[in-house]
């Protein structure tokens, strides 16, 4: 029996679900699975996919967009030369100037000189762009101020100006879209399950399968039916919070709860704290009266927050931002110090953002006031200090607590010790993610994060760690590092030691018997090589610690990119979906669509809010604790309800969710990309082979990084 067969007699199966699945634009792909009893055989894969792709127009009109000007009549700064270079890397144009023919070109840059100064070697004549085209074509440029673009190679260059270029229609845009285009995509695709299942049935039918050509030759019949798939619902688990509460337990319904009667089971306590706005349109009266409302709603919850600020809120323009928060976290220290306390400084800023450029200004904040000052920070849109809902100022006291060390909630059965092969022994959890920069930044490192859960057994706070490494390398090569030091001899370091000392200060002096450890972001091609290498790391990294230390380790990896629908079998049927007519949440899968001797399953841990739920698929790669599907699952599911942010079940498993906001967040910490610089070669698969010099990632303040910063 293979451990996804494994034991479910004690839970019944409570629902069926139908499964749709995949269709990529490109095709459809076929999955083969071996026939057995428990496996469907031959399945085609079915889903709707959408996508962003460049408009087809001028490359004037795309430049005058891009850069947010009106007209091409002023000359370009060296900023908006760059930008417009990282926009346009890789589109494919067609020339117009040419009346005979169309030719098409990629652009692989802008030249760094106007055109008006931009010459060329003719027959052995030096010949200036605007000169060729008023010779050759008859052509009188316009914007002769502005660069041309470059196709071609660097030692043969070919110059277009931008005016007699468009872009070619039918192009994906794979950059990163901005948060109007996100939401604009989101609006067109979503689709509840009823109108995705349609969707998907309608294609089955317009493509009628079964009389393909090849499908005949090979005696291939395809349905124009869903397969039907059994699962069954685990149970939500029950949520502890503080007995000063009138609910001192909760029991969470369809995957969500709410805070009213519930006080934080360890409130965090912030004695010193300041705001200062940088919205020029938020009244500063406006800004005092959102922070009073938020320390009231902090307290109300079971923080202890001073209230008042030891600084006076302050407004600043937003051209000021560095100079203004050194200035108020030197005015902090100075309070502090002259009421005669050591050893402390701001434990909370709140930073009201300014009404324009907000992500790029946030981004500037964190990196200044994470690893150069040392202060926990809270970031707020002043569309939302206008506002000011109940809603929203509970849900920012979630994310304050946590920054300043507070817990929102833990697993009842945790807290009392009766969750299997988490409480019986000390047991850490591992997060591990890696991203990679957006399509074009071909100088930036990937980022790593590593988190850890440093409260056994609740399992609810954790740690983090990041580091840069090489361009699109996926396997983290900071997991354990030793360096050879010609006094010291041979250094043991990386991520995993520097957690499993950190778990051992914070629990007692006691190691961990166990490891759990989600790694996020691998696909099924690199599953061997993170097993060769990140394993191993593990293993390395606790040897290193102790001779003989070797807890056993259980190694799964997160995947969400997939496009696995799950559908129930009648949407009419209220105990079988939640409010948006999506499955439960709860909903496992672990046969037919599984693979046939591996452990993987299917989870839906959240409750859908819009569109079709995606369930989250985890594979169990390495296990020397003999989990069985069950404890897996009912673990993974449970550790769901523990997401610090809001009070629902998340989609993923809180360690690996983590490490991804982890990792997005270190993102910050690299510089503006507003440097102009050439590609750099691709970095290497393997890890420990750093023949680029990657740049280093600024070290979070210690006293920073002790919480959960990142949230």
């Amino acid at each position: 029996m293979s451990p996804s067969q494994a034991h479910f007699s004690h839970k019944p199966l409570d629902m069926a679900v139908r499964l749709a699945v995949v269709w990529n634009a490109g095709g459809v792909t076929i999955n083969y699975q071996s026939l057995r009893a428990t496996q469907m055989g031959l399945s085609l894969n079915i889903d709707i996919s959408a996508t962003a792709f460049y408009k087809a127009q001028p490359i004037i009109d795309f430049a005058l967009e891009c850069l947010n000007i009106r007209d091409a009549s002023r000359r370009l700064t060296d900023q908006d030369r760059i930008k417009l270079k990282k926009a346009l890397k890789g589109v494919r144009v067609v020339a117009t100037h040419r009346h005979d023919k169309t030719v098409r070109y990629r652009i692989t840059g802008l030249t760094a000189i106007p055109m008006n100064d931009l010459t060329f070697d003719q027959d052995g004549t030096r010949v200036s762009v605007v000169q060729y085209f008023k010779r050759q074509y008859n052509y009188c440029l316009k914007c002769i101020h502005w660069p041309c673009l470059q196709a071609g190679s660097d030692s043969r260059p070919i110059y277009l100006p931008m005016e007699v270029c468009n872009i070619l229609e039918g192009q994906r845009y794979s950059r990163k879209l901005n948060e109007r285009q996100v939401t604009s995509i989101l609006r067109m695709a979503c689709e509840r399950p009823t109108q995705r299942q349609s969707s998907i049935l309608e294609v089955v039918s317009r493509n009628n399968y079964s009389n393909d050509y090849c499908a005949k030759e090979f005696g291939i019949k395809v349905t124009n039916q869903l397969a039907l798939v059994d699962a069954r619902v685990l149970p939500s688990p029950r949520l502890k919070y503080h007995d000063s509460g009138r609910e001192k337990v909760c029991n969470p319904l369809i995957g969500q709860w709410n805070m009213n009667n519930k006080i934080l089971i360890n409130g965090g306590s912030i004695k010193y704290w300041t705001c200062v706005t940088f919205a020029s349109r938020l009244h500063l009266n406006d800004v005092r009266m959102f922070c009073n409302n938020l320390v009231g709603v902090c307290n109300n919850m079971g923080m202890q927050m001073n209230g008042r600020p030891c600084v006076d809120i302050g407004q600043v323009r937003p051209d000021n931002l560095e100079a203004a928060l050194r200035n108020i976290h030197g005015q902090s220290a100075k309070v502090i110090s002259q009421q005669g306390v050591t050893g402390q400084q701001l434990e909370l800023l709140i930073i009201v953002l300014p009404d324009a450029n907000a992500s790029v200004f946030y981004g500037r904040a964190k990196r200044l006031c994470e690893t150069e000052l040392g202060a926990i920070t809270q970031c707020c849109l002043p569309k939302n200090v206008q506002k000011g809902g109940q809603q929203y100022l509970q849900n920012l006291a979630l994310k304050i607590n946590v920054k300043v060390g507070g817990r929102n909630t833990v697993l009842e059965d945790a807290l009392h010790r009766r969750m299997h092969l988490l409480t019986d022994l000390p047991t850490i959890i591992f997060g591990a993610d890696v991203t990679h920069p957006a399509p074009g930044e071909d100088a930036s490192p990937s980022i790593a994060a590593v988190v850890a859960s440093m409260d056994w057994p609740e399992v609810s706070k954790y740690i983090c760690l990041v580091s840069s490494q090489g361009h699109r390398e996926e396997i983290i090569t900071d997991l354990f590092t030793q360096v050879k030091d010609p006094q010291k001899g041979l250094i043991h370091g990386g991520m995993i030691r520097e957690l499993l000392v950190s778990f051992y200060r914070a629990n007692g002096k006691r190691k961990p018997g166990r490891i759990i450890f989600y790694r996020d972001g691998v696909s099924e091609g690199q599953f061997s090589q993170v097993l060769l290498y990140e394993v191993d790391a593990i293993r390395k990294a606790c040897a290193s610690l102790e001779e003989g230390y070797l807890p056993p380790v259980i190694f799964i990896v997160v995947q969400k990119r997939h496009h696995t629908r799950l559908f129930p079998e009648d949407h009419h049927a209220r105990d079988q979906t939640d409010r948006s007519g999506n499955i439960l949440p709860g909903t496992v899968v672990d046969t037919k669509i599984c693979h046939p001797s591996g452990f993987d399953f299917y989870l839906c841990s959240h409750a859908g809010i819009q569109g079709t739920s995606r369930p989250t698929h985890y594979h169990v790669l390495f296990d020397e604790n003999n989990f069985t599907a069950d404890a897996m699952q009912t673990l993974t599911y449970n550790l769901c309800y523990t997401y610090a942010r809001c009070t629902r079940s998340v989609s993923i498993v809180p360690p690996a969710y983590y490490a991804h906001l982890a990792a997005f967040h270190a993102r910050h910490y690299m510089d503006d990309g507003l440097s102009d610089q050439g590609s750099s070669s691709a970095a290497s698969s393997r890890p420990h082979d750093h023949a680029v010099l990657v740049k280093q990632l600024p070290k979070v303040k210690e006293n920073v990084r002790q919480f959960m910063f990142y949230c």
